[in-house]
């Protein structure tokens, strides 16, 4: 994270039109590859593969991850077409051996469905990304809406106090004071999930809501954003990255993932007036 002088685009703020200094997170965005693309029809017990079709330019890096699989023939090309199903889902994977800042060149494979009304064009459209790069251009553009899902910072089996903020117990009690002073009411007799108890903390999946695409740095070489030193536990940037107006889940090389707000209800900015972002170093050197 760093911080940035913007001019405020909030029109029912206080300081709206003000120059205002705010949080921002530097995340790194290298463009997803698509492995595959499969098509799934809907069963009484789920959703079952009907057809896939693998590319022939995937990195090697993947068959860390999954048993290699060999490039798809014309005929099972000419078959996804014919198949049947409904639902059509892109497989992709991130490229971290683009990073300086992640200890790893494994990728992480995940799914992407594709929407459409018309089953032909989608199936049409998921044969051309095959063996393609899916760049964040195609997601969201500067003062658009993103909602960020990842994993918190674990901490741990931690106590009452430090996990729910309980107040202590006076000093004259008998037996602890960071603890509860009740598990709750005699009737029903047990525990509700309702009670703060001791046990794990942190390490949890969750959905930031609503962050605000502040920039889209496409070439860090020529738009320097990383600061003296590098950040922190990082590292220095150097594939395209995006600034979002805030803080996100998990340390800091982490993976997360983007995807289009779903409880979005404000207009978006169609220019962010940056007038200064810190790039000075955030180790006092």
């Amino acid at each position: 994270m760093t911080h940035a002088f913007i001019v405020d685009y909030r029109k029912r703020s206080t300081t709206a039109g003000q120059e205002v200094s705010v949080p921002v997170t530097v995340l790194e965005t290298p463009p997803l590859k698509v492995a595959a693309c499969r098509l799934y029809r809907k069963e009484p017990y789920g959703s079952r593969v009907t057809s896939e079709v693998w590319s022939d330019g995937i990195d090697e890096h993947l068959w860390r991850r999954i048993p290699e699989h060999p490039p798809s023939s014309a005929e099972t090309r000419a078959n996804f077409s014919k198949a049947s199903g409904e639902e059509v889902r892109l497989v992709v994977y991130n490229q971290p051996h683009q990073l300086t800042g992640v200890p790893t060149d494994t990728p992480s494979l995940f799914e992407i469905r594709v929407s459409g009304e018309d089953p032909k064009a989608r199936r049409a459209f998921a044969l051309e990304q095959l063996g393609k790069e899916i760049g964040f251009d195609a997601v969201a553009k500067e003062g658009e809406f993103l909602d960020v899902i990842g994993v918190t910072k674990g901490k741990g089996f931690q106590g009452h106090t430090k996990r729910w903020g309980v107040k202590l117990q006076p000093h004259k009690n008998s037996k602890h004071r960071r603890m509860i002073g009740t598990l709750g009411p005699h009737n029903p007799s047990f525990v509700t999930y309702r009670i703060p108890q001791a046990g794990q903390m942190g390490y949890h999946r969750r959905t930031i809501y609503n962050m605000r695409v502040l920039k889209v740095v496409r070439d860090p070489k020529q738009d320097p954003i990383t600061p003296l030193g590098g950040f922190p536990h990082y590292g220095e940037v150097r594939a395209p990255c995006i600034v979002l107006h805030g803080s996100l889940p998990g340390p800091a090389k982490r993976m997360l993932r983007l995807r289009l707000p779903m409880r979005s209800q404000v207009i978006n900015v169609e220019k962010i007036d940056i007038r200064y972002l810190s790039t000075r170093s955030k180790q006092g050197a």
